[in-house]
């Protein structure tokens, strides 16, 4: 007897999402399926391309599918319906914040490797460096040429080894000049990069933001749809508390929050080769509501002038797992989040169906 559309849908209801604590079925992340010729096409709404965590979750609807005697035919669609705005950046899929609470704690070094990282995973990436008064992420993904211009007056961003990458130091005549903007200034740049900057189809733009909580964190919050955000920290209770802060500020933007970083976690003694907690730790709880991501060691690899490049692609460095289990926690959590997102935007949109009509 061959099974029916509304049968494998609920046999559907056996695959959990896991980050969610839900089955798919009942997250609403089902948006069609649809049973022709032996093979059932199924429409997810999925927008993490290559996150591990769904794509675990596509393997385990490929098996129930397959019980049935039915060729899978999985595919991703996501949208305004679900609750996203296209209006903004309509070509890319989803916008990772990169930010810190304050200055001089590894925000770029994040915000370069995750972009190269899920590049590396075969995404289509791009990297804006909106650290407009210390633009560095050109130190660690040398563009391999200058800006390009659209008939229409668009800029087109230069490639780093397959990462798209905008940086006010790409535009500046001398790099070694210092950027000295103010409120105003910083608008008009933030903008620019915004309006003016032709991406193209993206699955994933890096932003990495200036540290602290002024003008630029405030604009991109107001401008763009940021999917989540990456806090980068050091253990040290001030930067700890400064990076606090501004988990607030994207909490009360309704920005989610993806994880935190702790960087320079502990140091590497090359003597007795053991590893040194110098300060304290980050822990997740109540008064860090935020998972850990990750946490990064003090280690001279991550010198740029020693390296030339991203360490997540450096594979003689130890440092390599680390950043890509790192570049896959940052997928997944945004994963988690957009599907998070579409099942309220669904549950939703069943408490305002009248019961009964259709």
């Amino acid at each position: 007897m061959t099974t029916t559309e509304a049968e494998l849908r609920d046999r559907l209801r056996s695959v959990e999402d896991p980050m969610n604590d839900d089955n798919i079925v009942s997250l609403g992340l089902l948006n069609d399926v649809t049973i022709r010729d032996g093979e059932a096409t199924i429409s997810l709404a999925f927008n993490a391309p290559f996150a591990p965590g769904e794509i675990a979750i596509g393997n385990a609807i490929r098996d129930v599918v397959e019980d049935e005697g039915l060729e899978p035919d999985l595919r991703a669609d996501i949208g305004e319906e679900h609750g996203f705005d296209e209006s903004v950046l309509p070509g890319v899929r989803n916008v990772i914040a990169v930010a810190s609470g304050k200055g001089g704690v590894g925000k770029t070094t994040v915000a370069a490797n995750l972009a190269a990282g899920l590049n590396d995973l075969g995404a289509r990436v791009g990297v804006l460096d909106a650290d407009v008064h210390g633009p560095n992420v050109p130190r660690l993904l040398p563009p391999e040429g200058d800006p390009g211009v659209t008939p229409n007056g668009e800029i087109v961003p230069p490639r780093s080894d397959g990462v798209m990458v905008m940086s006010a130091d790409l535009l500046m005549p001398d790099g070694d000049d210092p950027a000295i903007l103010r409120g105003p200034m910083v608008n008009n740049v933030m903008l620019k990069f915004i309006e003016d900057v032709e991406w193209g189809r993206l699955d994933y733009l890096v932003v990495d933001l200036p540290p602290g909580t002024g003008d630029a964190s405030l604009n991109l919050l107001q401008t763009l749809p940021v999917g989540g955000v990456v806090i980068v920290t050091t253990p040290q209770e001030m930067a700890v508390d400064d990076a606090r802060k501004g988990l607030r500020l994207f909490e009360r933007h309704d920005v989610p929050i993806l994880g935190v970083v702790e960087n320079m976690s502990t140091f590497h003694c090359p003597e007795c080769e053991e590893e040194h907690r110098v300060f304290g730790t980050v822990e997740s709880g109540p008064e860090f509501d935020a998972s850990v991501l990750s946490r990064l060691p003090v280690h001279p690899d991550f010198d740029s002038e020693r390296t030339g490049g991203p360490l997540v692609r450096d594979d003689e460095s130890p440092l390599q797992e680390e950043l890509m289990e790192l570049t896959e926690n940052v997928a997944d959590a945004i994963g988690a989040a957009n599907r998070r997102r579409v099942a309220e935007h669904r549950a939703g949109e069943e408490l305002a169906t009248p019961e009964g009509s259709s």
